[in-house]
């Protein structure tokens, strides 16, 4: 692999300016004694002076869209954007530092790239792996159903990738922890904004990098309060913030090993750890048991019918190894239930 600088674009933006270091702890609880801090300023990177760019032909068909849209929270996720060339925007805290990676749609097997900030050659290094080069898919049989095989052959570039960050699937997913999509997306939205690190480069506008573990453990109480999130959820990731060094290691494990790992976690459930396996391990079995939505979708693609989890899991049997995989593609076939009550209302603990 060859990484090549290429001049900056210019930068309207302002000198960076430095964040002192910051300590973990719990949420903390308002005093009157102890009145709120002033409005928090996200850090600002020290601006990269050039980016780096990579191309890669890749081994098979990859669908840069579909393999990394798994990663966005929501339209409006200041992690992730897609310009008016079609070209993927994504940000990550890469253990070099904060970066933003920009990805070209695929030209045939070719894909292009170009990232800034300290992490960008992390980025770029890890590029294959984020898009699914080391997706196996070999055992992947569609032909026990006529559906899954249809969408097999339409969706040949859909890729199981994997980020190799943990935490930063990790968190989205306890934030999404039994409330509606809306909810958890309005709340990642808010927090990403206020604490995020403004993402190196020329980033569409409002674009923010996930803030290290340190500065979710000094989120206060009435910062959680004010995205939506009780506390349940925010001592959650307090928790896992502390103990995230050990937590970004899993990826060097097996699924299995992983997966218990993260469940250790009090506040970490099967669905949690099967969200965060998906986007940081790439694992194409992790099956998302427990959520709201998810069978409904297979029992009625499978069987024309609703069912549980237990009857997912029986449906998507014959896939074993691969039931991830089977879920995303028939999360592309349009098919839904119809709806026979009102919808999950959409709470708002800021009101609370």
């Amino acid at each position: 692999m060859t990484l090549q600088a290429v001049p900056p674009a210019q930068d309207p933006s302002p000198p960076p300016e430095s964040q002192p270091p910051l300590a973990p702890q719990p949420p903390r609880e308002p005093s009157a004694a102890q009145p709120p801090p002033a409005p928090h300023q996200p850090p600002k990177p020290r601006q990269s002076q050039e980016a780096l760019v990579r191309e890669w032909r890749a081994p098979f068909p990859i669908s840069v869209r579909l393999s990394l849209s798994v990663h966005a929270r929501g339209g409006g996720d200041p992690t992730y954007r897609i310009d008016a060339a079609g070209a993927v925007w994504r940000t990550s805290l890469t253990p070099n530092g904060p970066a933003t990676l920009r990805v070209l749609p695929e030209r045939g097997l070719d894909i292009a790239a170009a990232a800034w900030g300290p992490g960008a050659a992390w980025l770029l290094d890890t590029l294959p792996e984020q898009l699914g080069a080391a997706d196996q898919r070999d055992g992947f049989d569609p032909a026990p159903h006529p559906l899954v095989r249809e969408l097999a052959a339409r969706h040949p570039g859909l890729r199981i990738g994997r980020s190799l960050r943990v935490m930063e699937a990790l968190v989205p997913a306890v934030l999404e922890q039994k409330v509606v999509s809306l909810e958890a997306h309005r709340a990642w939205r808010i927090l990403l904004t206020k604490f995020g690190i403004p993402a190196p480069g020329p980033a569409p506008r409002g674009m923010r990098v996930f803030p290290p573990p340190r500065v979710w453990a000094r989120i206060p109480s009435w910062e959680w309060h004010g995205a939506g999130v009780e506390m349940v959820r925010a001592r959650t990731i307090g928790r896992a913030c502390g103990v995230a060094g050990r937590l970004e290691e899993i990826v060097t494990l097996g699924p299995a090993e992983a997966s218990r790992r993260l469940q250790l976690l009090p506040g970490i459930g099967v669905w949690t750890a099967a969200e965060a396996m998906q986007r940081a391990f790439g694992d194409p079995d992790a099956v998302s048991v427990g959520d709201y939505n998810l069978p409904k979708l297979v029992g009625w693609a499978l069987a024309g019918q609703r069912v549980d989890d237990d009857g997912m899991l029986e449906l998507l049997a014959p896939f074993a190894g691969h039931r991830y995989r089977v879920t995303r593609l028939l999360e592309f076939s349009g098919l839904r239930p119809p709806r026979r009550g009102p919808r999950m209302s959409v709470r708002d603990y800021r009101h609370f």
